[in-house]
């Protein structure tokens, strides 16, 4: 293939990507599941007008890495504090019922693997996949009722965000486990160092860029500054304790997320992932998905995971939301809010596939879950909240 052809792809992605996403979004759709379908009629699937290319597979590797850089910038350290211990719960629960429920729905279509086979871990990453939660849409419909800065909707937004940090340490464990050369004390230890020793560098980053922050406020230095703490983590993270790059990422947006300019940064992140890194890597997922194999078995597999993923989810955040003392009504919107899937759901499918703990055509699986769970969503929490006979709270109903 010549060197310049890679420009005919580029150009050829980042058009369908966004004719689809728009498309999407007048559909009421995520925009993400746009490009992923652009990405599905580019490929060797359907039209074949663009191949897989090393180039394009680093080009998204860097599109899930400021992806993932953008969502530790947007994480509200403060806002986690005050929610403290019951969202924690709530997270909690909302990752382990998951995650079980993938499991057992994995085992109970391919038979039951042994404890530690490499069966048995691709069992394990399909529950992976459904403990991420992404709230962009409860978020965006609890602020169109009025409802965001209610008991309920901090709750539900304070517990998503613990909910993605306990879902990459899971992931973590099990891409650790995976390698058949590691046990299980060198995976922990080495997840353990290096969370210590992101904790040491983060403290020292932190002060340093609040420094930076205060001596030249809004100047490009520092995002550029923070990009590269960005890809050293990332690095570091991947190379000498065999964490997963995306884990690096989020931790080096964790370690911004709290000075003046994090703001300033995630805007100038955001420009590079919409304009080019972001959609070559939803496209990247279209390409790779293989619905060439794609039968009735692999369709049901689909069916049932969509319907896992959205009852786990509300069932295990809904129960302990209830054992924390909230009503029934109120267990029940905090369920529903936190069963929406996108970025984070497909990151994580993304880099089970590249370890070879997934296979290309239950990718299908992972955008029916996002589109169905996305468009569920909005609508079971109006029905839910068109119930209540209280007031809507006069402060939160400024922000609607």
């Amino acid at each position: 293939m010549e060197a310049y052809s890679v420009f005919k792809d580029l150009a050829i992605i980042i058009v369908a990507a966004k004719v689809f996403a728009i498309l999407a979004r007048k559909c009421k759709a995520p925009q993400v599941v746009g490009e992923i379908v652009a990405g599905l009629l580019l490929g060797p699937s359907l039209l074949g007008l663009v191949q897989q290319s090393e180039f394009i597979l680093q080009m998204a590797e860097i599109g899930v890495i400021l992806l993932m850089f953008s969502a530790g910038l947007g994480t509200n350290l403060r806002e986690l504090m005050k929610t403290g211990p019951i969202a924690l719960l709530i997270a909690t629960c909302g990752v382990g019922i998951p995650l079980i429920g993938g499991a057992l729905l994995y085992m109970c279509f391919y038979g039951f693997m042994p404890w530690g086979s490499e069966d048995f871990y691709k069992a394990v990453f399909m529950g992976v996949i459904l403990t991420a939660t992404s709230v962009s849409i409860t978020v965006e419909s609890l602020k169109e009722m009025g409802k965001l800065k209610g008991k309920v909707g901090t709750t539900i937004l304070s517990a998503a965000i613990i909910d993605d940090v306990i879902g990459i340490i899971v992931l973590t464990f099990v891409i650790g486990f995976k390698n058949p050369e590691s046990n299980p004390g060198t995976v922990v230890m080495d997840t353990v160092l290096f969370f210590l020793f992101a904790i040491g560098v983060g403290f020292v980053c932190y002060i340093v860029f609040k420094w930076m922050d205060k001596r030249y406020p809004h100047t490009r230095r520092i995002p550029i500054m923070g990009l590269a703490l960005c890809f050293a983590m990332a690095y570091i993270a991947e190379k000498y304790f065999g964490i997963a790059d995306i884990t690096g990422a989020y931790v080096a947006g964790l370690i911004l997320c709290s000075i003046q300019d994090s703001d300033y940064i995630a805007r100038k992140m955001d420009i590079n992932s919409y304009m080019i890194f972001g959609p070559i890597f939803f496209v990247s997922i279209g390409l790779k998905t293989d619905i060439g194999d794609m039968n009735m078995s692999i369709l049901f597999f689909a069916v049932c995971f969509v319907l896992v993923g959205l009852l786990t989810k509300i069932v295990g955040c809904g129960l302990m939301a209830k054992a924390c003392r909230f009503n029934a009504a109120d267990s029940l919107k905090i369920g529903v809010g936190m069963m929406t899937r996108g970025e984070v759901a497909l990151i994580v499918a993304q880099k089970g596939l590249n370890v070879g703990l997934l296979n290309p055509v239950y990718f299908t699986a992972v955008i029916l879950l996002i589109v169905f769970s996305s468009i569920l969503t909005p609508i079971i929490l109006k029905v839910l909240y068109s119930k209540d006979k209280m007031p809507q709270d006069p402060e939160s109903a400024l922000v609607s």
